[in-house]
């Protein structure tokens, strides 16, 4: 387990909590418009050490209420027995996850070890692998996605870029994710692409940021699925 990266404070990644994040190094995906290259490819920069985070976790205690995990994938490489020590400690735990592996989400749900997990969800089925290109095991996804809604406290996302996301396809991945979540869903985020700068891939340096205009206009369609659907810009 890498881990390449520490927020020592947030009031955003964890809804209703003050917490930090743990940004892990890997991925399984190669999505061209993720701007954080440097937890998807190496480039040789710092390691913080689990015990480093550990003490670091002990010590603000009286001030955190939560600790999330996110990456690249953080399943790809987390550590059970570094998670039950965070746990042992009092702390609420979040995972982000792309779902690709549904049997360590499993387990971690079974053995109490997370309170909350979001799910990003890259595109319908049909453009999953041009979205994040790489090939992809939908059962897997689709796994997640039944694992998930039936866990009290979820969230799926979507972060939305026009070349690949429009009213149509908004409307494909609703129905698709309505039919595997039923009536458990929980809230639905559309969170518009920033342009950072930085990128895995080729091909976004021009891209601009998506607006709230068009947010609205999908958040549109995908209500007529789903009645909590929110905006992130």
């Amino acid at each position: 387990m890498l881990i390449k990266g520490l927020q020592k404070t947030t009031l955003i990644d964890y809804p209703g909590k003050i917490a930090c994040t743990l940004f892990l190094f890997g991925c399984n995906f190669r999505c061209d418009f993720c701007h954080n290259p440097e937890l998807v490819v190496s480039d040789g920069g710092e390691i913080y050490r689990e015990e480093e985070v550990l003490e670091f976790l002990e010590n603000r205690r009286k001030y955190l209420d939560g600790v999330c995990i996110t990456g690249g994938e953080p399943l790809v490489c987390l550590d059970l027995d570094f998670v039950r020590k965070i746990k042992d400690m009092g702390y609420k735990i979040k995972i982000d996850t792309n779902g690709s592996f549904p049997e360590k989400l499993k387990l971690l749900i079974d053995e109490g070890l997370i309170d909350y997990v979001a799910m990003d969800i890259k595109a319908g089925r049909d453009k999953y692998e041009l979205v994040v290109n790489s090939k992809v095991d939908l059962d897997k996804i689709e796994e997640s996605i039944r694992i998930i809604s039936g866990f009290e406290n979820h969230e799926f996302r979507t972060t939305i870029l026009p070349r690949f996301h429009d009213e149509n396809e908004i409307r494909r991945m609703m129905e698709w994710v309505k039919d595997l979540a039923g009536e458990k869903m929980g809230k639905y985020y559309l969170q518009g692409f920033k342009n950072q700068g930085k990128f895995v891939g080729k091909g976004f340096e021009m891209e601009g940021d998506v607006g709230e205009d068009y947010l609205d206009r999908l958040k549109a369609v995908a209500e007529e699925h789903f009645n909590d659907v929110v905006v992130r810009v």
